[in-house]
């Protein structure tokens, strides 16, 4: 399937037509039999290196944060009427932090105490994909794969889940904690995602929108009696035999939501469901997470991870127009920004290390894109601007921050987990436009290294309805050797 973008097309239009054919493509590879891994042949042979990590957790900044304002500080303007917008690169000053000569943004104080934890990749790029949707993005960057395809693409923890397995039996493998799939913008986009694709259902993430709520989600309902839950599960599996939906599945998709139904008994009836009750913290502990939306699901990744996750993904929320999705007032809402994430990424960070978590648990800072004052994705590109506020001059705090997309050079930072601690990895243009001009690591290559710390070569594929596809696509991924601490 191939798929092009109208630049002149509405972006509202682009993404109906987006979601149409990938829902088709979704629908066909939905009925395929079991996937068949790839032994490898002459042109891919397959290796996998030695785990550098047991556990990963992604820290997703959902909505496109800004490198200049948060890991990639350059020249600063205070805000002031009048200032030429020419003149915006980053509106907040920089920062020290624990390594010598890394500066980041103030408002992340508590991020630049523990910077020596870890690795900072300053020169992540994005495709060019057309139009700049964050939906195609986001999907890019959690599957690895241009939409649509014509196979359902499965997620980064997918991957893991299926690969890896979960590290304690009873407990998910993948966990999606603080997105809403179900009354917000985008919502369709946000589950093309966020599934495991021709994987099957079992290897799919928990989803836990609210965290605060997450012990709910693992506990029988109501008064019930243990007997009476085990009756009801027995029951359910013999209607889910019995159902007519059956004949459009494949048997390899019943068994794969039968073993999920079976993972899902097995967590409720287990004392290790205790992991997902936050109000079992002690109350110092939860404070330092600071009670945020955001803080909260760091807290509960920690406990998961604790408990044996293999993949926790906790996102500061994507939703249009909110967070750090900033088409206005984009130096306010980055300083808000700054405030929910800064305590508690750090906490989570300090966490791991004195529980001795923190070297074989690779944290992940990343978004699906930059942003500019000035350029929408990068020098050249045909995509539509889509800021809200086109002006020349500042003449009020709302024009006074970094509105459009960009892709041409972003921020990813990664602790523990087999990466080298205190490295800056990469740069940027010091003046605009703001590329990467040492170093570019690409989404391909950057899952790769996630892959490669994981313990699983870049090059595994699996033969989906004749069709090879892999953990990388087309198996081209490298991983970036120099940020480990060790060779791999």
């Amino acid at each position: 399937m191939t798929y092009e973008i109208d630049p002149q097309a509405p972006a509202d239009i682009v993404r109906r037509d987006f979601l149409k054919r990938l829902s088709a493509a979704s629908l066909a590879a939905w009925g395929c039999s079991a996937p068949r891994m790839l032994l490898g042949d002459q042109a891919v042979k397959v290796v996998h290196p030695p785990a550098t990590a047991d556990a990963c957790i992604v820290l997703w900044m959902g909505g496109g944060m800004a490198a200049p304002d948060t890991f990639d500080p350059k020249r600063y303007q205070p805000y002031r009427e009048g200032l030429p917008v020419a003149d915006m690169l980053s509106t907040f000053p920089a920062i020290d932090t624990a390594v010598d000569g890394l500066q980041i943004c103030q408002g992340l104080e508590r991020i630049a105490e523990v910077m020596d934890r870890g690795t900072l990749i300053r020169s992540a790029v994005q495709e060019d994909l057309g139009s700049i949707l964050h939906s195609r993005h986001q999907y890019h960057w959690h599957t690895g794969y241009v939409p649509p395809q014509t196979v359902a693409c499965p997620h980064l923890g997918a991957w893991m889940a299926k690969l890896l397995g979960p590290r304690n039996p009873v407990m998910p493998a993948f966990v999606n904690i603080g997105q809403r799939l179900e009354g917000v913008g985008e919502s369709e986009e946000l589950k093309a995602f966020t599934t495991a694709g021709f994987f099957g259902s079992e290897f799919g993430p928990m989803n836990l929108p609210f965290p605060e709520d997450a012990a709910r989600s693992v506990r029988p309902p109501g008064e019930m009696t243990q007997q009476r839950f085990v009756d009801r599960n027995r029951l359910f599996r013999r209607l889910v035999d019995r159902s007519p939906s059956r004949q459009y599945l494949s048997d390899y998709q019943q068994e794969s939501m039968l073993r999920a139904m079976d993972n899902a008994y097995r967590l409720l009836s287990s004392e290790d469901r205790q992991a997902f009750d936050i109000s079992l913290e002690p109350e110092e502990s939860r404070q330092r997470y600071d009670g945020s939306h955001f803080g909260r699901g760091c807290l509960l990744a920690r406990r998961l991870v604790e408990a044996g996750t293999r993949f926790v993904e906790v996102t500061t929320e994507y939703v249009p127009f909110l967070h750090w999705d900033t088409h206005a007032n984009g130096h306010e809402t980055a300083a808000r920004m700054h405030a929910e994430i800064d305590q508690p990424i750090a906490q989570l960070i300090l966490d791991l290390e004195s529980s001795g978590m923190l070297d074989r648990t690779l944290v992940i800072i990343a978004s699906e894109f930059s942003r500019d004052a000035l350029i929408e994705g990068v020098p050249g590109s045909t995509a539509t601007d889509q800021a809200t506020d086109k002006v020349d001059l500042v003449s009020e705090p709302k024009h006074y921050g970094l509105h459009r997309h960009f892709t041409g050079g972003s921020s990813v930072a990664m602790f523990g987990g087999g990466m080298k601690r205190g490295f800056v990895y990469g740069k940027t243009a010091d003046e605009r436009p703001l590329v990467a001009i040492e170093n570019p690591v690409t989404i391909t290559d950057l899952h790769a290294t996630i892959m490669t710390a994981m313990g699983i070569s870049p090059a595994t594929g699996f033969d989906i309805e004749g069709r090879p596809f892999y953990v990388t696509r087309d198996a081209k991924g490298r991983p970036v050797d120099e940020l480990f601490a060790a060779s791999v």
